[in-house]
């Protein structure tokens, strides 16, 4: 094959494919229209791109050069896509990458029904390799992974390089296997680290409940997630809710990371009017594609909306469309903030380019990205919601002074043990603190912070997270219906 037709050929590929990932929210969208003219304008693409493009000659001679010069033989499809990968990293977009073969399945796995992992959405801000949110009842949630972690290492390899499907594929694993990640946390000074027992993530997306309070039912609906059958069990859910006679409406969206577009979609077109685009797709020339809800009425009922810092993406569509569109209420904490629009387009080989061609807006024309959105009632949880992960490899006792000492006595403050000082030093009432834990606990009363303690502590703060009446943001929402 002729080097500079090859050259053209990878430039060319970037405009081809159909299927796409929306802000992380997969949707089917042509970007080239199919009419007449425009069918007559792809005939003549490649000469055009040829044409105006001299400058490739001078890739294609690098490639003949280092294919026929250089002192060791090199492998042509890893020059490709070398090639795509500096072409890519000139960008300095963190969405927009190249994934070889196996990494695109990987990646394709992800859309199923179940996978095997840690369940946890990652992305990359400002060249940091952040987690979004974990998924729900997930090892990554159990683990006590938050939003916001930075991961550095991975099974003690730096992630420095790494682009955002490199990473995940080595995240990813088998079931019953450990990954241990180094992960720094804000208010924290030194990196911790948190071993996860990878398992079968199952995507199970809608939950609902009936919340009573002062007389009225109020339904409440949580969406984990927005994938293929999500849309489907969320009107299946609702009808059931409105069975019940509801006085409101709940949909709590937090640690929701995003998903498929079509599904948020879906479930817009049964929650917002179509008085205004329920989201808007602007192009690099900033001409806009507005999508549109065909409700012509509102719910009879109020509807309020629960976000948190790991709502994102679909997530973020779905609450701005509500409070822009129909007024509703948001009740939590800003929201993750992801508003480029990403295009998966697949090569010959199986490998895959992602590119961000596009930025969703909100129905006002507010483009949210790296900012997140506000809530109309600011309400955050408890500091113990945050609490960091204690995992010891030996005991702390009085006198040491060490970042795994200022976790426990969060923890026991969060508890309402009064440790004293939290700045990490294991002063006297810190153990007196552990010692009145222990008792309580039924654990061996020494004072000292043994495995055993801090594995019960950490019990102890996920069943006070998963008590309803202790999430602040859901009863402040519950009694937002009061007449």
């Amino acid at each position: 094959m002729n080097r500079k037709w090859l050259v053209v050929i990878i430039v060319c590929s970037f405009l081809i494919g159909v299927g796409g990932t929306y802000s992380g929210i997969t949707w089917i969208v042509p970007y080239w229209k199919n009419n007449t003219a425009d069918n007559n304008t792809d005939a003549g693409q490649e000469t055009e791109i040829t044409s105006e493009n001299t400058s490739l000659d001078k890739v294609a001679k690098a490639y003949d050069l280092i294919q026929n010069s250089y002192i060791e033989k090199v492998d042509e499809s890893k020059l490709i896509q070398g090639a795509i990968q500096g072409m890519i990293g000139v960008l300095k977009d963190p969405y927009s990458v190249y994934m070889d073969k196996e990494t695109a399945a990987s990646f394709k796995d992800s859309m199923d029904s179940s996978f095997d992992g840690i369940g946890a959405q990652i992305a990359i801000e400002e060249g940091k390799l952040v987690i979004i949110s974990p998924i729900k009842n997930s090892p990554a949630e159990k683990a006590g992974l938050k939003s916001k972690d930075e991961i550095i290492n991975i099974d003690g390899k730096s992630v420095q390089g790494l682009d955002l499907y490199e990473a995940s594929s080595k995240i990813r694993g088998k079931k019953g296997t450990v990954v241990k990640l180094e992960i720094r946390r804000n208010g924290l000074a030194n990196p911790i680290n948190v071993s996860v027992t990878r398992d079968e993530v199952p995507i199970m997306t809608v939950f609902s409940d009936v919340k009573k309070n002062a007389g009225q039912k109020i339904g409440y609906l949580e969406i984990t997630s927005f994938s293929e059958g999500t849309a489907k069990d969320f009107t299946a859910e609702l009808k059931y809710l409105e069975q019940q006679g509801i006085d409101g409406l709940i949909v709590d969206v937090r640690g929701n990371p995003g998903g498929m577009l079509l599904s948020v979609q879906e479930i817009l077109g049964q929650l917002v009017t179509d008085k205004k685009p329920f989201v808007q797709i602007a192009d690099r020339e900033g001409n806009k594609n507005p999508y549109y809800s065909e409700l012509k009425k509102s719910k009879a009922y109020p509807i309020t909306v629960l976000i948190d810092e790991g709502s994102a993406s679909a997530s973020e569509i779905l609450a701005a469309a509500l409070k822009e569109v129909n007024g509703n209420t948001l009740i939590g904490v800003k929201t993750f903030g992801k508003g480029t629009v990403q295009q998966p387009v697949p090569m010959d080989d199986g490998s895959n380019i992602k590119l961000t061609m596009a930025k969703w807006l909100t129905p006002d024309g507010n483009w949210i990205h790296g900012k997140g959105i506000e809530p109309t009632i600011e309400v955050a949880q408890p500091a113990y919601f945050h609490a960091h992960t204690l995992q010891l490899e030996k005991d702390l006792v009085k006198d040491m002074n060490n970042e795994d000492v200022k976790i426990a006595q969060e923890l026991l403050k969060g508890l309402g043990y009064g440790p004293g000082r939290e700045d990490g030093y294991f002063d006297e009432q810190t153990e007196r603190a552990v010692r009145a834990f222990q008792a309580m606990a039924k654990l061996p009363v020494t004072g000292k912070i043994t495995v055993e303690t801090s594995e019960k502590i950490m019990d102890t703060i996920i069943a006070a997270v998963q008590e309803e009446d202790n999430d602040l943001q859901l009863q402040v929402a519950i009694k937002s219906f009061n007449k």
